[in-house]
């Protein structure tokens, strides 16, 4: 069973913002803006020839703004909680909590993706401070990749990003949005996803990994998309 759908709130246009700013002067601004991507600035380097063949609607939408694309899905995997976020456009919401595992979990990821008339799954995967993989990284990818199968069924793509810190940064996200304890502790997994898909759309996808399915005709299907 899953939670309700979460109230959602007006939120920014990535393509306009410079991620490196922490806004703190607008009163409107401050509980959305004041720690995006504070914590995080990866290094440029050039794209891997895998987002060149198989690129992500947020450097799409970089490369080409007039470009028509999907919707995108922020998913934060946690050992019995997976928190969704969703971007239509450059708006992000916080979704829903799904309390499911295993096959159950992905099918779900899966009917949630066509309601939304989504075309690409974010999912967070675990790294360290210094950017390494975690034990719970394995876990993700693994996950990801069975999704990745299904997903690329119906010529839709999943990504992986770096989720170092999105549960810190959520957590003074819902304290300056005024959620209580009880509304922090049963939201905190989808508010992850929302830090997710911001920085997503903060760096134009270009720090993300593309999971592709071993299947040659499935990544065919994939290119034609």
């Amino acid at each position: 069973m899953s939670s309700p759908r979460l109230q959602s709130h007006p939120f920014f246009n990535p393509s306009k913002t410079n991620p490196n700013l922490i806004f703190s002067k607008s009163p409107f601004f401050l509980p959305y803006f004041s720690t995006l991507i504070r914590n995080y600035n990866p290094k440029p380097n050039a794209l891997s020839s895998s987002l060149q063949e198989f690129p992500p609607n947020a450097l799409r939408r970089k490369t080409n703004p007039q470009c028509t694309v999907g919707f995108s899905l922020g998913v934060d995997l946690g050992s019995s909680r997976t928190g969704l976020a969703l971007s239509k456009g450059f708006s992000v919401r916080p979704l829903t909590v799904l309390k499911l595992r295993g096959q159950k979990l992905e099918l779900q990821l899966l009917d949630m993706a066509e309601r939304e008339e989504v075309d690409e799954f974010i999912i967070g995967i675990p790294k360290s401070w210094d950017g390494k993989e975690t034990p719970q990284s394995n876990k993700v990818r693994s996950i990801a990749g069975r999704l990745a199968v299904r997903a690329a069924e119906r010529g839709w793509r999943v990504y992986l990003q770096d989720e170092h810190g999105t549960s810190s940064e959520a957590a003074y996200r819902m304290i300056n949005l005024g959620l209580n304890k009880s509304a922090r502790q049963k939201t905190s997994d989808a508010y992850a996803a929302v830090i997710l898909l911001e920085r997503y759309f903060a760096i134009s996808g270009e720090d993300i990994e593309i999971v592709l399915p071993k299947q040659i005709d499935l990544q065919e299907k994939l290119r034609k998309v």
